[in-house]
């Protein structure tokens, strides 16, 4: 019984050790959980795969159950360690014609080698107190739900966008796991759905990309479309409500009432790089693939690849310009009827 206590203790000792180091590190927020399958995240999921919903983003639909179960990414598993890192920035989005809009996550450095540093940081940190242990990084780019394990660690909540929400930074997070082959004190607080009847990011959704609450057709989806699709052209009704977003979008988010709570990134690495707010799409059509790898080297902006960014590009000016006519036709019409 008094080995038994002291390795409980020694368990919730490195458990609060390992979460001051994250945070150390820049992580605002982290918890542990023990690595144990999602069985009803697992089958949500794969309701979600069902319905087509993933579109062209096949790698979804690859070993769902892996996605589910962390002991099938590393079989020593017993440990979570979830956290999140704020990623937001004060500058606006600028709403001009002549300008393509970029989402927030992608203005400074690949958010996948940030975390990636931090996580690796702090597994060697372990590594240093516990030799034998074995680990794993995640990120999204790992065959994991991310969402579904910071809501499990008390992180936040998912919300109606599907977006993880936390109370100190609403949607404005990045998620990553470390998993861990040692047992630890887990985290037990989980953080209630605070969306209530609020109806403001699917009322915002100008593709209706949220079809109910807490659901989300990623083949509707402005972010899908500008950055997933590879097709030569980019479907309705995407195509048509494109607001002007060449990658990624920002739009139930922003419009979230928990986005009230945005506070400044510590993290410099996610300072907007030169240009990139207020990206002109003249610019963007006329750049050649040199200067477009040069441009955006270590962004996740190289995600949508340079064939992809102008078509959107093409996309937004060619909506503008039909509406342009479109406007000038009613206004000569109305001149006309007042003659």
């Amino acid at each position: 019984m008094r080995k038994q206590a002291t390795i409980r203790a020694m368990a919730k000792t490195l458990s609060e050790e390992i979460k001051l180091e994250a945070r150390r590190l820049g992580f605002n927020k982290v918890g542990v959980v023990p690595a144990t399958a999602l069985t009803e995240e697992g089958a949500r999921l794969g309701e979600w795969l069902a319905r087509g919903f993933h579109g062209q983003m096949w790698y979804m639909a690859h070993d769902p159950q892996q996605r589910a179960d962390p002991r099938l990414l590393l079989p020593s598993a017993k440990s979570v360690v979830c956290v999140a890192l704020n990623y937001f920035r004060p500058e606006k989005h600028v709403d001009h014609p002549a300008v393509g809009k970029i989402s927030r996550y992608a203005w400074g450095d690949d958010y996948h080698d940030v975390l990636r540093d931090k996580l690796k940081a702090l597994l060697e940190w372990i590594r240093e107190r516990e030799p034998e242990v074995e680990g794993k990084i995640c990120i999204d780019s790992a065959p994991i739900m991310d969402k579904a394990w910071a809501a499990r660690a008390g992180l936040g909540w998912i919300g109606k966008h599907t977006n993880l929400i936390t109370k100190e930074f609403g949607s404005w997070v990045f998620l990553g796991e470390l998993l861990l082959s040692i047992e630890l004190d887990y985290d037990s607080i989980i953080e209630p759905d605070h969306c209530g009847k609020c109806r403001a990011c699917i009322d915002a959704c100008p593709t209706g990309a949220i079809i109910a609450p807490y659901q989300l057709d990623a083949t509707r989806c402005i972010s899908y479309g500008t950055i997933e699709l590879r097709e030569p052209e980019l479907p309705e009704p995407i195509k048509s409500n494109l607001e002007g977003w060449v990658f990624g979008c920002d739009i139930c988010q922003d419009v979230c009432p928990w986005s009230r709570f945005s506070k400044e990134t510590g993290e410099e690495r996610f300072e907007p790089r030169e240009g990139v707010v207020e990206l002109k799409l003249s610019e963007l059509l006329q750049m050649s693939q040199e200067d477009f790898s040069t441009r955006f080297r270590k962004s996740a902006i190289k995600r949508a690849k340079l064939a992809g960014l102008q078509r959107n590009a093409r996309s937004v000016l060619t909506k503008r310009e039909n509406t342009e006519k479109t406007e000038i036709t009613e206004q000569t019409e109305q001149r006309n009827e007042a003659s």
